[in-house]
């Protein structure tokens, strides 16, 4: 798909999932501007596209440069935040600063600087440990950590935005994202990193728990298309959407399956389960589908072959 974006600002560009959409956005000739302040993405990212963009090194609390990097932006793609849960539940003011006032001061300057439409990520976390499957957008939020509270907070502040100023805005719940540049030493870093980092190494996972709960895993170049898409479709300004793959995938499969790609025949090693964590968790995808247009381009076993390609060669 083609968005024909002329210009847009990612915030955390640097990052994970970030940088993959910078990636895509150059190829499609789109001027983008990348803000990060490189607590938790990395130059590296962006190192095969740095002459094609143009980079600030900064915090998206300061408005200064925000205002700069908004300047004459049709779109702005708000992935900057504090995303260890852990961190948020340590730290939770320190956090609300970044996560809640830094989005709050992207909306403003988006509505300064006449930028169309912001695209914000959130988080399945919102949902908490709701056991009603699969999770779907008019569900009432149940957070269970700072984190969660301040991915609410910022759908919340997006609406007054949309409904008090006119900007438009779309917010999407992502899913278990994984994929090439996911750092396993993050306290962030997806279960999918971590399995192929220990397959890599010849070393058994831990599994907390029994294995058997289930996750929705998200190729990252899907939730890509699914930015590019909420850059664009009509009728998508004010509204929220699950990013997924409305399927999921055991944890216990997931190993089996790192196994076969590494050609391991490896046993877990298991663990009492951890306080807090969720066992199953599936996406309705089917708001995305009819108003953004996303289906994902991706079988797991597909993306799961890649990224494991990826960390292993990256290895090397």
């Amino acid at each position: 798909m083609k968005s024909g974006l002329s210009k847009a600002l990612v915030t955390g560009g640097a990052g994970f999932i970030g940088s993959h959409l910078v990636d895509t956005l150059v190829k499609e000739g789109c001027d983008v501007v990348v803000l990060d302040d490189l607590s938790a993405g990395s130059l590296s990212n962006l190192d095969h596209v740095k002459d094609k963009i143009t980079f600030y090194k900064g915090d998206i609390q300061d408005q200064n440069i925000l205002m700069k990097a908004s300047e004459n932006c049709d779109v702005i793609f708000h992935m900057a935040a504090l995303v260890s849960v852990t961190k948020t539940v340590d730290n939770p003011v320190d956090s609300a600063f970044i996560n809640d006032i830094g989005t709050l001061q992207v909306l403003e300057s988006a509505r300064q600087s006449k930028v169309k439409r912001v695209v914000l990520s959130s988080s399945s976390a919102v949902y908490g440990d709701d056991p009603f499957l699969p999770k779907h957008e008019n569900m009432p939020p149940k957070p269970m950590s700072p984190y969660a509270v301040q991915k609410l907070t910022g759908e919340l502040y997006a609406r007054i935005y949309y409904d008090l100023y006119g900007l438009e805005t779309v917010c999407l719940r992502y899913f278990n994202v994984y994929g090439p540049r996911q750092d396993p030493s993050s306290p962030y870093s997806g279960v999918i990193s971590i399995f192929i980092t220990r397959a890599v190494s010849k070393k058994p996972p831990v599994i907390y728990g029994d294995g058997k709960q289930y996750r929705d895993f998200v190729f990252v170049k899907d939730v890509v298309k699914a930015n590019l898409l909420a850059a664009i479709a009509d009728g998508a300004a004010g509204q929220i959407f699950n990013i997924g793959t409305g399927k999921n995938v055991s944890i216990n499969s997931l190993w089996d399956m790192t196994c076969l790609l590494s050609g391991l025949n490896i046993k877990p090693e298991y663990a009492p389960p951890r306080s807090g964590d969720i066992l199953e968790s599936v996406a309705s995808i089917e708001q995305a589908k009819s108003a953004l247009g996303f289906e994902p381009d991706y079988l797991f076993e597909k993306g799961l072959e890649i990224t494991f390609k990826w960390y292993k060669d990256s290895r090397k």
